[in-house]
């Protein structure tokens, strides 16, 4: 078949990938203007746009499927569409135009975690089962009929972007699957069953830790946020990242929400039940450190209680 594809980020470019190694052409790829990137605000083409350009494949950059987004895309004649997290709607008269429609690769138990962020509404719901679903795009929310799926556990400590990685590259060879049925027409596709829940996307509200709650809920909410928009706390007035952390399993005197101590040579944040250890941070201003570094650094190294 001809297909079109329109997807942005890296975890994207793994179904575009497979999708040129097989036997059907990929006529063209749709994904999201440059963007600036780095300290030096440098314009740089998608991670999508990238692969595109290495193939040699006919590339259309568009903020949002527009009247003119969508003539140039039905002109391409595709007889089906690919869609892996590009970052806009496909709506009429695009969503009919290739005979077959367009899937969707999402990245969660459909109908579990419709939305922009299921991979990180999924672990900071702390559940310990996932997965990825491939389903026909209709113009409600990730709501269309389910061609195929897959499960796969929750590494204990994986964070949300880890976890997103590894759903990408199981991704890519489920929606081959689905293409090569829909080609063949043995492709069968059934409606979504189950409670629906929802995943905006997260903002950095989302990643303000909340000592006082359980441990397990704490090390959860930052996993979830981890790498983005990421998990931070305040401390001495001024923003303090966490990029790693785990449940502290010693046994310890109880700590007190919010408070940071150093035990055994650990430095550990009292929750609403045993501490959390800290095993990476990135002080405001600075690069990221191992915690025991940024505590041996830090002005007052005693028990320092963390701020709102």
């Amino acid at each position: 078949m001809r297909l079109v594809f329109a997807g942005t980020p890296a975890v994207a470019v793994a179904t575009l990938e497979a999708l040129v190694a097989s036997e059907h052409e990929v006529v063209g790829v749709v994904t999201r203007p440059d963007a600036p990137l780095g300290r030096k605000r440098v314009l740089t083409p998608s991670p999508v746009a990238r692969a595109a350009e290495r193939h040699g494949l006919p590339v259309i950059k568009a903020a949002r499927l527009d009247e003119d987004a969508t003539a140039r895309i039905i002109a391409l004649h595709a007889d089906l569409g690919v869609i892996v997290a590009y970052g806009g709607l496909v709506r009429e008269p695009l969503l009919s135009a290739p005979e077959h429609g367009w899937i969707n690769l999402h990245f969660s138990l459909l109908p579990a975690w419709r939305g922009a962020a299921p991979v990180q509404r999924s672990v900071l719901a702390g559940e310990p089962v996932t997965g990825a679903s491939v389903f026909q795009l209709v113009p409600a929310l990730d709501a269309g009929d389910v061609f195929a799926s897959l499960s796969t556990a929750v590494e204990p400590g994986e964070t949300a972007g880890e976890l997103l990685d590894r759903l990408a590259v199981l991704g890519a060879p489920l929606t081959l699957e689905v293409v090569d049925g829909i080609a063949a027409g043995t492709a069968v596709a059934s409606p979504q069953s189950g409670e629906v829940s929802l995943a905006p996307k997260l903002d950095g509200g989302d990643g303000h830790v909340d000592w006082n709650r359980a441990v397990d809920r704490v090390w959860a909410q930052i996993r979830g946020v981890t790498p983005e928009p990421g998990a931070y706390t305040m401390l001495d007035g001024a923003r303090l990242k966490i990029h790693r952390a785990a449940p502290w399993s010693a046994a310890a005197a109880a700590l007190d929400p919010g408070v940071v101590a150093l035990m055994d040579g650990r430095v550990v944040v009292g929750t609403a039940d045993q501490p959390l250890e800290l095993l990476q941070v990135q002080p405001a201003g600075r690069t990221a450190m191992s915690a025991a570094d940024w505590w041996r650094g830090a002005a007052n190294s005693s028990d320092r209680l963390v701020t709102a």
